[in-house]
């Protein structure tokens, strides 16, 4: 009787570990929602405010790796003008660490790009669930990919050579 008891207690314990980790996952989820939301609002205020003070956001351009301040003045003019993007999810995975502080998500994205792919890392601070660094691809379906690298030989081949030079 008393490990029946005990099962029923962890059992029990467990549920309620496997349900909050499913409500958790809905706030990130949302919060990451607000975050696109934003802006596609052009919302500049509401959209920097739910990125954490050291948030790195890699855009699609292989020169694109925006510390926050960056990112800021990069976006300014685009948020000003009201037409910043506009991102709707088509699909989300959440993930959450052990301690439940920390979270990471891949996502694919309905976008004025077509289908593109976000993945992230959001992080618990005293202010909530912020978006601490941030990814954005473009998708290319496989059988077209030796027609996109033929497109984006020469940028990239005139890129590499820079990046090759300054570590030089």
């Amino acid at each position: 009787m008393k490990t029946q008891h005990y099962l029923t207690i962890l059992f029990t314990f467990f549920l309620i570990s496997v349900h909050g980790q499913d409500t958790l996952k809905h706030k990130i989820n949302n919060i990451i929602d607000d975050w696109h939301n934003a802006a596609s609002k052009a919302d500049f205020n509401a959209y920097f405010n739910l990125m954490t003070e050291d948030a790195v956001f890699i855009g699609t351009d292989a020169s694109e790796n925006w510390q926050l301040e960056e990112f800021k003045t990069f976006c300014k003019p685009y948020f000003e003008n009201g037409k910043a993007w506009s991102f709707n999810a088509l699909q989300r995975n959440v993930y959450l660490n052990k301690s439940e502080n920390l979270a990471w998500f891949d996502e694919l994205l309905d976008t004025q790009m077509e289908i593109c792919r976000g993945s992230g890392v959001m992080e618990l601070t005293n202010d909530g669930w912020k978006v601490k660094h941030y990814v954005l691809s473009i998708t290319i379906p496989n059988p077209d990919v030796k027609q996109v690298v033929r497109i984006k030989q020469e940028a990239d081949s005139i890129y590499k050579e820079k990046l090759l030079n300054k570590t030089e």
